[in-house]
Parts: C-alpha cells; structure tokens; sequence
C-alpha cells in the first residue's frame, strides 16, 4: 500500500510543481513581457530553462518535514498517517493553485502548502499542534511583502523620473549612470543568492563578507554593463531612448528571480514529496529529511512544464492588467520585489515573491496616480491570497478523510 502512495506522490508532486509553473513564473517574468522587454514566448522559453538550472543546482537536498514550523513534529509520529497526510496535503495545495491560475491570478504557492499542513495538523491532532504565533506571521506577510514592494517601487521610479526621464538627453543621462542601477541590482542580487537560495546558504558567508562580496560584484558588473552598452548606443542610439537602457537591465532581474525561483519553489512540491518518500523508504522521518537529486530534477522539469503550458496566463495579469508597464516601471518593480524579499528575510519577517511582485507594480502604477491602478483587479488578487490558507487547510481536511477511507 504504500508503494501505491509513493506512486500516487509522484503524480501529484509533478502536478504541484506543474502549478507553480504556471502561477509563479509572473513573479520573474510578468514585469519583462508587460514592458516589452521581451516576448511572451521567450519569457516562458528563459524561465523554463532557468527554473530547470535553479531546481536542479542550486535547490537544497534537505527540505523541513513541516514548513515553516507551523504544524507541530507529533503529527508524523504515525507512519501511515504522516504518509497519508503528506499526500492530502500536497493535492490539497495543488488544487488550490490550479484554481487560482485559472481565474488568471498569483497566489503564494509557499502558503497554499503551509495551509495544507495546517489542514493535515488539525484533523490529526487538534488545533493544539498549530503555532498559531507562526501562522500569523504568514497573515501578516499579506500586508508586509506588498506594503514594502509598492513603497520601493514607487520611490525607484520616482528617482528614476527625476535624474533620467525628466532631462532633455534622457537617454546620455540614462547611459551615463547606468552602471548605478546595474550596480544597484547586481549588489541586491548578489545579496539575495547568498541568504535566499540553498546554495547560497551553504556557503555560510557571515553578512558583512556578504555585503563586501556584493559590493566588489556591483562596482564590476555595474561598468561592465556600461561597456556592454556601448555597442547599443552606436547602432540604436536614440530609437528606443532612456528606456532600452533599463530594457536591457531589466532582462537581467528577471532571469535572476527565475533561477532563484526554481531552487527556492521547488521545495513547495518535493518536500511533501520527500518526506513520502522517506517513510516509505525508512518507516519513519526527523525534523528533515534528505532530497534526492533525482528529485529536483523532477521538480524542476514539472515548474517548466507548468510554465510553457500555462504561465501565460498569470503573466498576462501582472504585466498588463494592473497598469501599464514600461521599462523603467519594470525595472524598479523586479528590484523592489527582489529588495523587499532581501531585507524582509533578513529581518525575520515572513515575505511572499508573489505579494512582492504584485506590490511593486501597484507602486510604479500609483506613482502616475491613483487611476493608473486596476483596483478592481488588486482587490480579486488580494482575496485570493487571505483565502489560501484556510481554502488550503479545508481542501487538506476533506482528502485526508478520503484517503483515510480508502488507503
């Protein structure tokens, strides 16, 4: 029987995965494509590979058996139960984000699979084995990850207007301070590898050799961009102006918050996947367990499949349906969102991408005014994300008892 379980892991651990492809890819890639940055089709073609490399290089090989220590460890003292309930949980979140993508809107991937356990914890050991103090951590990020976002985004491209947009020869000022904003997105990207990706973890930097490494990266890459630059300003100089400056920077962002994407995610779909795993290999699971390669790359080549058959969809809603993007408005979003997720973790406080990503367009929306936001699109997207938890957990509850029934 719990061969037939491991199998029917697989399944939906594929399909899980085949969900944050889809929903998730718009945190990367919804800012390129809404400005035109790049295309709809080279989008998904880049996130895919990069979400395969991230998944499978960069992913970690130990995933925490509960995430986040929200649901207490008692609840895996049964085997079968512990199996039984990795799997609810698992198609539990799945379905949810499925739901989600097809209504066209992003939700936390990483809160479907939190409400999930919460789901699996309740009906097993009662409300007692939640950490009520970390669940409502995670109610707090609804209002965190945007509320910050949207603030950084909006002073960028405030600065942005001022030093490059508002001058007569806004593409030579683009150009000459353009090794600022690549250094400023080099030092946060460099920043965010180090504490925010398994591998990046691994290397155990202390912060200020972090911040030194950062630094070194930013002043390099930031003049070497301006190099790599020069050839655009001989042969297109003036065609596209100021903003194939920041076009060309901004593609750069979001191949990052791709490869980062895959090594992060991947664990939303394999680490209940693992954890099944494991106690049908051993009988029995610690407060981790290990992750086989095999494994990322399982998940890996599920959030790419995801992605190229139904990443569109999501895409289209953050790029294009809450305002109007270009690529200056692009840039600062993938930088507030990456820089929101940065210094939120760094001070323990729990952060989506998702809710970051969708915070940032809002703020380069709202500083042209209040009518350049599709509020009525925020407010869908918002229920959407006050509902994962608990749709999550109950979604959790109903297989449980199912699987209960005929496992």
């Amino acid at each position: 029987m719990e061969y037939i379980i491991l199998i029917f892991g697989f399944v939906i651990g594929f399909y899980m995965a085949w969900n944050i492809g889809a929903n998730d890819v718009a945190n990367s890639m919804a800012s390129a494509v809404g400005s035109k940055a790049i295309t709809l089709r080279q989008a998904i073609l880049i996130a895919g590979i990069l979400n395969i490399v991230g998944a499978a290089f960069i992913g970690s090989h130990v995933t925490d058996t509960i995430r986040k220590g929200i649901v207490s460890q008692d609840v895996l003292n049964d085997p079968h139960v512990a199996l039984i309930g990795a799997l609810s949980a698992l198609l539990a979140a799945a379905l949810w984000v499925s739901f989600a993508t097809w209504k066209s809107l992003p939700v936390s991937t990483t809160h479907s699979i939190v409400g999930a356990m919460v789901g699996f914890g309740v009906i097993t050991g009662g409300l007692s084995v939640i950490n009520w103090l970390a669940l409502g951590a995670v109610v707090l990020s609804w209002v965190i990850s945007p509320v910050f976002s949207m603030v950084i985004a909006f002073i960028m491209f405030k600065v942005i207007v001022r030093v490059v947009l508002s001058r007569p020869d806004s593409f030579g000022v683009a150009f000459r301070v353009s090794p600022v904003f690549i250094g400023l997105a080099i030092f946060v990207v460099a920043m965010s590898f180090v504490f925010k990706t398994p591998l990046g973890k691994n290397l155990s930097l202390s912060t200020p050799m972090a911040c030194l490494v950062s630094v070194v990266l930013a002043v390099l890459f930031g003049f070497l961009g301006k190099k790599s630059l020069l050839w655009f300003q001989n042969v297109r100089t003036g065609e596209e102006g100021a903003e194939g400056v920041f076009r060309r920077i901004q593609i750069g962002t979001s191949c990052y918050v791709a490869l980062a994407q895959g090594a992060n995610d991947v664990a939303n779909a394999i680490g209940p996947l693992a954890l099944i795993y494991f106690l049908v290999k051993t009988g029995q699971a610690g407060a981790t367990v290990p992750v086989p390669y095999i494994l990322l790359v399982f998940g890996g080549i599920g959030i790419a499949t995801g992605i190229a058959m139904g990443g569109a969809r999501v895409i289209r809603t953050v790029g294009e349906r809450i305002t109007t993007l270009s690529n200056t408005r692009g840039f600062s979003v993938d930088f507030a969102a990456a820089t929101t997720v940065l210094i939120a973790s760094k001070m323990g406080l729990p952060v989506s991408t998702t809710h970051a990503a969708v915070g940032g367009v809002m703020g380069v929306g709202l500083a042209r005014g209040l009518e350049a936001v599709n509020f009525g699109i925020i407010f869908r997207i918002m229920l959407y994300w006050v509902l994962t938890v608990p749709m999550a957990a109950a979604t959790s509850m109903l297989i449980f008892k199912f699987f209960s029934f005929i496992l």
